[in-house]
């Protein structure tokens, strides 16, 4: 657990996805901002119950997206405490199980371990019918967060949102950007503070991603924390973001570079063609290798049994031998 700011507490859970539990202002009220990947409820049961006091409920649980790692408990949470979830009305499709987010991008320039792991990460979509509301149009004024603003900084999912509280210049960032480095995995899982590009592999348009970016350079944010990386705060949050807005390039390649996919309120209007992935290629060229292996094998093994079952077992008698006395008659040959 980490302090951001007065009233903002940061959870990460297994060390690479971040929820935030944020003090309306009123005495023991409050609300939570991102449930983790699925089956991370527990633990932010039981952090609510420390921070706050033992049985406590937020107001609300806000998604500042739908992916897996920021909506994955969703729906458990929301049935315990018998909360609303808001989201921006662009997320509403995969919340919904309407649409299914674009596929990532594996072959997207600087991905790093990410984008190889990407390959293996399954369609993303919720069924959150039942509980989750829109956000209303008016980002100065969001329900529940009076001293906050929500900004809406799509690139990285169509309604991605982030919330900036003026007073003290804290800034939450969603995936609109990282505080650590997501072109390496053991980076990412040893919270190595880094001011960086968020999620490559899953940003859908790049030009989006800049511009968001640099939407949130302006706040000269005092504290940050985003969907991934530690806390960072003082000179460095705004010098660092300052720098990664100046210095972003779109990536050399990658499906989405040239031609973005394009969402809409009914989720994805357009998908460009899937480029040649060669990894996948060789992934399954050894899955049928391997597939070719093990049906040699059983043949083989089924080989082997049948030859066994036309000899004597170990423990069957063996078949009597005349006796030396007896006189071994053959037939007469005619």
């Amino acid at each position: 657990m980490e302090k951001v700011a007065a009233g903002v507490h940061q959870l990460s859970i297994q060390r690479f996805v971040n929820v935030y539990f944020i003090e309306t202002g009123h005495a023991g009220a409050w609300v939570l901002v991102d449930t983790g990947l699925p089956g991370s409820e527990k633990a932010i049961i039981e952090a609510a119950d420390k921070i706050f006091y033992p049985g406590t409920h937020p107001e609300a649980i806000i998604l500042t997206h739908g992916h897996m790692d920021h909506s994955g408990s969703a729906q458990a949470l929301a049935e315990h405490w018998k909360v609303p979830v808001l989201a921006h009305s662009l997320e509403m499709p995969f919340l919904t199980a309407r649409a299914v987010y674009p596929p990532a991008d594996p072959t997207v320039a600087s991905g790093g371990s990410l984008a190889f792991v990407a390959r293996f990460f399954p369609p993303q979509s919720f069924q959150l019918s039942d509980y989750v509301q829109r956000l209303p149009e008016n980002d100065m004024d969001p329900p529940f967060l009076p001293d906050w603003q929500i900004l809406h900084v799509p690139g990285h999912a169509p309604g991605q949102i982030a919330l900036f509280r003026e007073k003290d210049r804290t800034l939450l960032g969603a995936d609109a950007f990282a505080t650590a480095n997501h072109e390496s995995v053991p980076e990412l899982l040893l919270q190595l503070p880094k001011i960086s590009v968020a999620g490559a592999p899953f940003n859908y348009n790049w030009q989006q991603v800049g511009e968001s970016i640099r939407t949130l350079a302006a706040l000269r944010p005092g504290a940050i924390g985003c969907g991934h990386g530690p806390v960072v705060k003082g000179p460095e949050a705004a010098a660092g973001l300052q720098k990664l807005a100046d210095e972003f390039k779109v990536p050399a390649q990658g499906r989405y570079v040239q031609d973005p996919a394009r969402l809409d309120e009914n989720g994805v209007a357009y998908l460009p063609p899937a480029p040649h992935d060669p990894i996948r290629t060789k992934f399954a060229i050894a899955a049928a290798g391997l597939g070719a292996l093990v049906g040699a094998a059983l043949l083989i093994k089924r080989y082997q049994k049948h030859k066994q079952n036309d000899y004597p077992q170990k423990d069957s008698p063996l078949p009597k031998r005349p006796r030396t006395d007896e006189v071994v008659r053959y037939p007469e040959r005619y």
